[in-house]
């Protein structure tokens, strides 16, 4: 199926490993050129290089701390006029209300929440003005799953679930598109950090990890490339009818009773 993504610019918050990069990988397979966000500058030469010397497209990238506000505006600088924005930069991380502080819950919700919702504010004006455009968020499926023991992530989550729904619904008046993912456990780095500290708790050993996966739907993990995927349909004019909606990359694993 021809996405119609090529020639089409693609900016990808958190672009440089994980599902973001599996994005840009496949935005790039479809011709489209991609900028990459990320806070750390080496990592982002890493993915540009690959990326370049993989599929031979155009590259732009752009280090930024997008937990800050004013980064915002250094991004639309490098970057003005993309006609895809992924919202996907972001990690919350575990433990019950107990275990998180009020200082590293705003800290992980600065970046993931209010880095989506400032990100969307600029260019969600621009595409205004310019008359299109198409935002997806990828969100997580711990927003429609609550978990005690992730309790900032599942708040975080839940509430740019409400905000994807509340601005994909009116949208369509500006000719934008906003749409969400929900990835629910995929084999990322990040991942694999909470199977090794969960085997560590339940079977005492973390590099056990692998036996928790027997637990999830098909007996393993998703890819970033399966989440990827349903990113760039999505985003492309194949899904041009689709809008305020949020789709769930788990296998059906949020509507199971076990988290792993």
């Amino acid at each position: 199926m021809d996405l119609a993504l090529k020639g089409k610019t693609v900016l990808i918050t958190g672009g440089s490993r994980g599902i973001g990069f599996a994005c840009a990988e496949v935005f790039a397979q479809e011709g489209a050129h991609v900028h990459l966000v990320s806070v750390d500058p080496g990592r982002l030469k890493h993915a540009a290089d690959i990326l370049t010397q993989t599929y031979h497209c155009k590259v732009g990238t752009t280090a930024a701390d997008l937990s800050d506000p004013a980064s915002v505006a250094k991004v639309a600088a490098d970057c003005p006029e993309p006609d895809i924005l992924i919202n996907n930069a972001g990690a919350i991380p575990g433990g019950d209300l107990q275990a998180v502080t009020e200082d590293r819950w705003r800290e992980a919700w600065d970046l993931k929440v209010f880095g989506f919702i400032n990100m969307t504010r600029d260019y969600y004006a621009r595409f205004k003005a310019r008359g299109f455009g198409t935002i997806v968020n990828v969100i997580g499926m711990a927003g429609e799953k609550m978990d005690a023991v992730y309790i900032a992530g599942s708040t975080g989550n839940a509430s740019l679930m409400a905000f994807t729904k509340a601005m994909g619904g009116a949208s369509s008046a500006d000719n934008i598109r906003v749409v969400g993912v929900n990835p629910g456990a995929i084999l990322t780095d990040r991942i694999i950090a909470r199977f090794r500290d969960t085997a560590e708790a339940k079977l005492g050993d973390a590099e056990r990890w692998e036996e928790l996966m027997k637990n999830l739907p098909l007996g393993r993990a998703g890819t970033p490339r399966e989440v990827a995927d349903t990113v760039a349909f999505l985003a492309s004019a194949r899904a041009s009818y689709i809008s305020g909606t949020i789709v769930t990359v788990d296998c059906g694993h949020a509507n199971r009773n076990t988290l792993f």
